[in-house]
């Protein structure tokens, strides 16, 4: 291919989307000298280095340090798809817990920790109203950090006092792992807007500054808040349940990492996750007030084993 004049040339190979190679031809008719002009298709090798990236996260990360991701499978020989989670950390949740249990603030401090979640409960009902599975996202967006900033601060004390926890680390991190597998689950069936997701960081950038203050000054505030917050999840789980039942709310398949990692049966529901997303909301609402307590006659958590696995 020939073109007249560097400046025609540099427009067509422009317009064309890429350079071509080829001998240029001034308007007298004089032949030039060869001029290299660069010949490539960008779309072409982007398009190669797609593959290749591709190929390569297929095959795995190659790596000096020889890591290399353990092969994984369930019962039945099948592969186990999950990172987040192995099978060994799935479980049955035990549905049968008493829901109705409650603790009647007596205490100043009870009393403040309970009339926090109450007016934190306002909002939320009047923004969400009857979105229980936007709602259950965003509370479980909540739920999820106590039990990370109580592990990390007992974590730190640990290591200041060259002291055990009494498994209590151990505990409220698995406490935070498990809100945040139910937040995983409910990203399945719902689809948050825009909006959803500002507040979101809102509110999360704000409660966990709160709460990591609120533990420093009294750790019976901060657990008995988290179980008086967890009362309020298990009523609102409640309430989802009712429209499910009511036919308000379509009662869809359950979302694949929720059938693993709750053990659940193929054919399981949207209600069914619901059923065992509450009975972990009372697990951690007997955990956190239990934690409260200790610290009410005054004793260290680390005095009283964990409730390590208490599902």
């Amino acid at each position: 291919m020939m073109m007249k004049g560097g400046g025609g040339g540099s427009r067509v190979a422009k317009e064309l989307g890429y350079w071509v190679r080829g001998p240029l031809i001034h308007g007298n008719g004089v032949r030039n000298t060869m001029t290299t002009l660069t010949f490539s298709d960008n779309n072409n090798k982007k398009k190669k280095e797609k593959k290749v990236e591709e190929n390569n996260n297929s095959e795995g990360i190659v790596s000096y340090w020889g890591i290399q991701p353990s092969n994984v499978t369930k019962d039945d020989g099948s592969q186990w798809k999950w990172n987040c989670f192995r099978p060994w950390e799935s479980y049955k949740a035990d549905i049968s817990i008493d829901l109705e249990k409650h603790h009647a603030p007596k205490t100043f401090t009870d009393k403040m920790a309970f009339w926090t979640v109450k007016g934190l409960r306002y909002p939320t009902d009047i923004f969400f109203h009857k979105r229980y599975r936007c709602r259950a996202m965003m509370l479980e967006t909540v739920a999820a950090v106590p039990g990370m900033v109580a592990g990390m601060l007992l974590h730190c004390k640990s290591l200041r006092r060259f002291e055990h926890s009494g498994g209590w680390i151990k505990a409220l991190l698995e406490e935070a792992e498990n809100e945040r597998m139910h937040l995983m689950t409910f990203m399945e069936v719902s689809d948050p807007k825009w909006l959803e997701r500002a507040l979101v960081m809102a509110v999360q950038g704000v409660f966990l500054n709160a709460y990591l203050l609120g533990y420093l000054v009294s750790p019976k505030f901060a657990h008995r808040m988290v179980g008086y917050l967890e009362e309020e999840a298990i009523h609102s789980y409640t309430e989802f349940l009712k429209e499910l039942d009511k036919g308000n709310i379509e009662n869809v398949a359950a979302p694949a990492i929720a059938i693993d990692y709750w053990q659940l049966p193929p054919d399981s529901t949207l209600r069914d996750v619901v059923m065992v997303v509450r009975a972990d909301e009372a697990h951690h609402r007997d955990v956190n007030h239990f934690a409260s307590d200790v610290h009410y006659q005054g004793r260290e958590l680390r005095e009283t084993p964990a409730p390590i696995g208490y599902h």
